[in-house]
């Protein structure tokens, strides 16, 4: 049971595309200074959860309160404000393919501070150095690995100093070494940065390593909560076939559809 003063509270949100319910009135806690992991099959919402959260999207119903506001409820001036705390990691990178390194990492200083320039230097070589990325920021993205891009992102992601941080699909596409890589920047940046996280994934191990609380989504439904050690322990049959990976389950390995025999005699 979560214990610790929420960060973000999301309460009762509904949201829907098209005729699809994405989210059906589910709630969700994000405790202060805490890593909380995001799970479920793709196509469950994840990353659209994200958006919702910074505000790219609007619910039906509920809300989402962020550090005491109701982000929905902000006008342009204040949520641009309350933006500044809040860091995205893409889940591509998306690096500007034109900058180097450095220029990548500096871009959101430009954009959102008066620095002079020599502080603008000493910030973005610090970030770089914090992802061990220092000597690399000549580079151009081009020239750089699926690892090394995802971690100039997360120093970019970073620069402002936000008090909280939403990780969308972080490990996907990593090699072991890689991903080993992230996974200890995650949690190490949490800790030095006394950072909120948010991690949508789907890669059970690496999200469980690190997480303090996890929430399962499925059905636009919250199917599964709590710390990493009680899923693992966990007997209820969906919790266990997304850890497992079972292919057939609580979630049918067939999409529904009438009976096999009746296709085959349909045309009989």
């Amino acid at each position: 049971m979560l214990t610790h003063d929420p960060y973000v509270s999301i309460e009762n949100l509904s949201f829907s595309r098209g005729n699809r319910k994405i989210f059906d009135g589910i709630n969700l806690v994000i405790p202060k200074g805490k890593v909380t992991a995001v799970m479920g099959p793709s196509g469950t919402g994840k990353t659209t959860l994200l958006k919702l959260i910074g505000a790219a999207l609007f619910p039906e119903t509920g809300r989402i309160v962020i550090d005491g506001h109701d982000i929905h409820k902000l006008n342009r001036q204040q949520l641009l404000e309350q933006r500044k705390d809040i860091g995205l990691l893409f889940q591509t990178g998306a690096l500007f393919t034109d900058l180097t390194v450095y220029e990548n990492v500096a871009f959101p200083l430009r954009e959102h501070t008066d620095l002079v320039e020599s502080m603008i230097h000493d910030l973005v070589l610090m970030k770089l150095e914090a992802v061990g990325l220092r000597g690399a920021h000549n580079l151009m993205p081009s020239e750089l690995s699926g690892g090394m891009t995802r971690r100039v992102a997360l120093a970019r992601t970073i620069i402002m100093d936000p008090k909280l941080i939403l990780y969308d699909e972080p490990f996907t596409g990593q090699d072991p070494i890689s991903m080993g890589m992230l996974v200890s920047l995650i949690k190490e940046l949490n800790q030095v940065m006394t950072l909120t996280s948010v991690i949508v994934s789907h890669d059970v191990a690496e999200t469980l390593g690190i997480a303090d609380y996890v929430y399962i989504l499925s059905g636009g439904k919250v199917v599964g909560q709590g710390s990493p050690y009680e899923l693992k322990n966990s007997t209820d049959p969906y919790v266990v076939q997304f850890l497992e990976g079972k292919a057939d389950g609580v979630v049918p390995f067939h999409y529904p559809c009438k009976p096999f025999e009746e296709d085959l005699l349909e045309n009989v």
